[in-house]
Parts: structure tokens; C-alpha cells; sequence
């Protein structure tokens, strides 16, 4: 609670006294918005500068601290959002130093990316720190299935979430537009605008379906429409599993999530196949869990019993 206490508190006078502790390096205004060429479009005075970013950082606080079902992220949300405010904040100060008019104000994008990404790194650290949910099922306990000897049994689930493959065709489709319509001039950097943006069309491609396929070897999760990466667990490494409903609210939204629930696929609400391997939980949202986890309990049991 105190280190939660002194984050914020950090965050919080870092917002409020950084840009009046350089005041004397720009005028009334600051420059606060960059169109995609780097250059400034928008502006706010002192005051807005130091409140607006604050306002908005008591708000999280408060809502990550007092709201009950919150609690589960706290950790995650105040530490990439504390990382993106004040990143953000320190790239409208710097941008504006030795300018006195706001038209003049230096770009941001290099200072935008590196913001992003560290909040987006730090967010991780947060998920990671939060600590997961103690199971208490032993290795192979759980409903089982039933395999005769000298038989094989294999099981098959996938599915797809259509809205994520429309985000993606969007997404994909602006990273591909953005240069023929000369979105910020021929003499802006596009990489900077079109690279992330393809890079984000195809993650949420690759996490638009799943192809679960559990065998005596163990289990495979081939993400995407080509179904690649695949994730596998070997049976040897699969603790326990079971059937769980779970909902994007639960995990944090839709797609690969992480959470204090561990890793989960999210396409829909619903069951969920839940495997604990090497002491981590894994997720994926798909139909017939019931008969996957029981497949992966006996197979589990078996070669605990083996040894």
C-alpha cells in the first residue's frame, strides 16, 4: 500500500511541478498536439498543462484503489498509466523549451514512441508483479476420460472472434492508405506512422483465432488464420486442467491477455480451457472444454502414474 502510495505520489508531483519549474523556457501557451508531420496544430495554457494531466491521474488513482473490482489490475494501470502521463508530460515540456511561441515547438514523435512503449513494458511488469491465483488441484485430478487400452484419443476445438477480424482488416487497411493519400506530407517520416500500424494490424490478425489440439504429446495452440505461432505444452508439463467461464471483463478485454488470472485467449465469453503447466495458468476461450480438460487430466495422470 505504501509503495502504491508513493507512486502516486511521485507521478503525481512530477504532472503538477515540471512544467512551472521550466517556465521561464516558453510563453503562455504550449504546444500540446502534433499533427503527423511533427509539426504543432494545438496548444493550452500553463494552467491546463499542469491540471488537465493531473486531474486525470487522481482520477485513476482513485478508481484503482477504491473500486472493488479494479483491484485485480491496480497494479498494471497505475504503473503504464503513471509511465504515459509522465512521459507525455515531459515530451510537451521538452518540445516547447526555448520557444516562445507554441508554433514553434519541437516534434515529439521519437519522445510519443518511447513513451508508449515504456508504458505499454511497464504495464507487463505490473500484469507480471500482480501475482496469480493459488490452485489448489494436484497433478492430474479433475474430471477424466475414460481411454481403453491400446487406443488414442484426440480433441479438436477452434474459434474465431469476427470483430477482431475486422479491427485487423481496418487497422491494416490505414497502415496501407496513410501513404497514398500523403497523410503529413511527402517529407514525413511514414515508417513511423505505417510500421506500427501494420505491426498492430497483424497481432490482432494472429489473435482474431485459435486451434486448440490436444493429443497423447500433449497441447497445441496455433494462433491466427495460418495458424502460426503455435504454443505447446508438453503432456509431462501439464499439472491439472479444467473447464472455466470466464468474460472479457474478468482478463481485461479481448484477444492475448494477461492478468492476475494468468495468460488467456479471449475471443468470446464463455468456458474456457484452463491448463496450469510448470506452475503458469494458460487460457483459451473455446468450445467443448469440458472434454479437453478430461483428455488432458488422464493423459496427465498417466504419466504421473508411469513414473
Amino acid at each position: 500500500m505504501w509503495g502504491t502510495a508513493a507512486w502516486a505520489a511521485g507521478i503525481l508531483a512530477l504532472l503538477v511541478l515540471l512544467p512551472p519549474a521550466a517556465r521561464k523556457g516558453f510563453g503562455e501557451q504550449l504546444a500540446t498536439h502534433w499533427n503527423a508531420s511533427g509539426e504543432p496544430n494545438g496548444s493550452q495554457p500553463l494552467w491546463a498543462v499542469v491540471l488537465v494531466p493531473a486531474a486525470i491521474w487522481i482520477v485513476l488513482v482513485a478508481v484503482a484503489v477504491f473500486w472493488r473490482a479494479a483491484r485485480r489490475w491496480r497494479g498494471a494501470v497505475l504503473v503504464s498509466c503513471g509511465v504515459l502521463l509522465a512521459g507525455v508530460q515531459v515530451s510537451i515540456v521538452r518540445a516547447n523549451l526555448s520557444h516562445t511561441d507554441w508554433h514553434d515547438a519541437d516534434p515529439v514523435t521519437v519522445g510519443a514512441v518511447v513513451t508508449v512503449v515504456a508504458a505499454v513494458a511497464a504495464g507487463l511488469v505490473g500484469v507480471l508483479m500482480s501475482g496469480r491465483r493459488a490452485s489448489s488441484a494436484a497433478r492430474g485430478q479433475g474430471p477424466r476420460m475414460d481411454i481403453p487400452a491400446g487406443e488414442r484419443r484426440v480433441w479438436l476445438a477452434s474459434t474465431g472472434n469476427r470483430w477482431l477480424y475486422l479491427l485487423a482488416a481496418v487497422i491494416g487497411v490505414g497502415a496501407s492508405a496513410a501513404p497514398l493519400i500523403g497523410f503529413g506530407g511527402p517529407a514525413a517520416p511514414m515508417w513511423l506512422l505505417t510500421v506500427p500500424l501494420l505491426f498492430a494490424s497483424v497481432s490482432v490478425l494472429a489473435c482474431s483465432s485459435v486451434s486448440v489440439r490436444v493429443t497423447e504429446r500433449g497441447m497445441d495452440v496455433a494462433f491466427g488464420p495460418l495458424g502460426w505461432p503455435v504454443r505447446r505444452w508438453d503432456a509431462a508439463d501439464i499439472e491439472w486442467a479444467r473447464a472455466e467461464n470466464r468474460t472479457p471483463a474478468q482478463v481485461g478485454g479481448w484477444g492475448y491477455r494477461l492478468s492476475g488470472l494468468g495468460t488467456t485467449v479471449m475471443l468470446r465469453s464463455g468456458a474456457c480451457l484452463v491448463v496450469r503447466a510448470k506452475g503458469k495458468d494458460f487460457a483459451v476461450s473455446v468450445d467443448d472444454a469440458e472434454r479437453g480438460a478430461a483428455l488432458l487430466n488422464s493423459l496427465a495422470g498417466a504419466r504421473t502414474e508411469q513414473h
